[in-house]
């Protein structure tokens, strides 16, 4: 039997393959629907909104799904009685929380797939998955559409099954435990027909793409606490907004978890004004570390923590990449794959030329790995929120990724020229324990 082609062991319902996955394809469906619907049914049920028929409020919901997975909605406002005064526009920005309900659903229904086929059946129960929640996404902007909104049915129906998809094979993957389990190909075969040089060129840029990922995320995690704490100091003027709407206890529970599928949004615009490109709240504003100049903005209580006027120490955010990207070079050298520095060492037996040599690849390699993690958060988080000055709110993804990736690859190189050092450190503390505990 071929080692390479090794079959799952079928552990599940039983039922066909394809309709286990349309199965668990209409499941995703309705409880992420269901999320998105039972606050907005709660709301309309104690008087949150003007309209009154439940018809609108089922429509909002479907629109709001469809939001959630990518899909834009096309608008059309009027505001007065001739064509001249109908403003259309585009509503593309992304509540990346509301997104990670598919992913984590189909998360989910990936792993049991997995563990319902065989390796070479698994692609039957993610295709129907695939079409069913394709099908759902058609027929929401199909059903959901009215003359102010409404959604392209092409949109509606492939881009919902990208965070769909993602998600059944990241659970697939994880259930299999590798890859050739999950597709039958081995990538150590592949890798044992290869010379010496390029397993080692191929182990480095493994190592430098994990090395870049690792920065983005550190960039990102602390841009996310940098959010936390500067959420807790402004408390006091959200809590002002609050006040000032009288939402009352359901719609104040509505408008938070509105926030809420915006806060990775946040966390993320966070890291491109840490970065120090910054962001925009509309045409011709500014969000920065040297200051912020916005015209008035939409009474969205969140909205009241924004950074105000200039900031006499807003440049020391600039640090946050710098510290993510030292983290990662420290990282880099744990792993033990620096052979570019090898090779060069090879090259030229002056040390004081191969290490700045290495070291400054090294930094403009992994900077440009997380650049584009970057660029892909930036991208994301960015978008038109309708009409008006709103149509560009956001990041800007290809400077604020310049800007994270310059200061992340500093970070790098400043973490690999320490990591040799810190690890000495920690060898020598090793080992004098180590003679301590012998003594005794």
């Amino acid at each position: 039997m071929n080692t390479n082609a090794v079959k799952r062991q079928r552990d599940g319902i039983p039922m066909p393959l394809w309709l286990q996955g349309a199965f668990e394809s209409a499941q995703m469906f309705v409880i992420s629907a269901l999320i998105v619907a039972i606050p907005l049914a709660a709301t309309w049920f104690a008087g949150g909104f003007e309209q009154k028929d439940g018809a609108v409020v089922a429509r909002l919901a479907g629109q709001i799904w469809l939001l959630g997975h990518g899909v834009p909605l096309n608008l059309t406002l009027g505001s007065g009685p001739s064509s001249a005064s109908v403003e259309t526009g585009t509503f593309s920005l992304l509540p990346l929380g509301l997104l990670m309900v598919p992913f984590f659903l189909s998360w989910r229904a990936g792993r049991r797939l997995a563990r319902a086929s065989y390796t070479d059946q698994l692609w039957q129960p993610l295709l129907s998955a695939a079409i069913v929640y394709g099908a759902a996404g058609m027929a929401t902007a199909f059903v959901c559409s009215d003359p102010g909104f409404n959604a392209p049915l092409l949109a509606a129906t492939f881009i919902p099954v990208i965070p769909a998809g993602a998600g059944l094979i990241v659970g697939a993957r994880l259930e299999a435990g590798s890859w050739s389990r999950l597709i039958g190909m081995s990538a150590s075969d592949w890798i044992e027909k290869t010379s010496q040089d390029q397993r080692w060129a191929g182990s480095y840029a493994w190592t430098v793409l994990r090395s870049g990922f690792i920065a983005a995320m550190s960039a990102l995690a602390l841009s996310a606490l940098m959010l936390a704490i500067n959420l807790m100091a402004r408390w006091a003027d959200i809590v002002a907004v609050y006040q000032a709407l009288r939402p009352g206890a359901i719609g104040g529970s509505a408008l938070t978890i509105s926030q809420l599928a915006f806060m990775p949004n946040l966390a993320i615009w966070t890291l491109a004004w840490a970065g120090g490109d910054g962001f925009q709240l509309g045409v011709g504003s500014t969000v920065s570390p040297l200051g912020t100049s916005v015209a008035p903005v939409p009474p969205i209580p969140i909205l009241a923590a924004l950074p105000t006027g200039t900031l006499t120490w807003g440049f020391a955010a600039l640090l946050i990449p710098v510290i993510a990207g030292t983290l990662a070079g420290w990282w880099f050298v744990r792993a033990g794959e620096n052979h570019f520095d090898e090779w060069l060492s090879q090259k030229t037996s002056l040390r004081w030329l191969s290490l700045p040599g290495s070291t400054i690849f090294l930094g403009a390699v992994t900077g440009t790995v997380a650049a584009g993690f970057a660029w892909v958060l930036f991208w994301l988080s960015q978008g038109s929120a309708g009409v008006g000055r709103l149509t560009e709110v956001g990041p800007d993804p290809f400077t604020a990724a310049l800007w994270v990736g310059a200061e992340i690859g500093i970070g790098v190189m400043l973490g690999s020229l320490l990591g040799p050092w810190l690890e000495g450190e920690r060898e020598g503390l090793h080992m004098l324990r180590r003679r301590e505990d012998v003594a005794e």
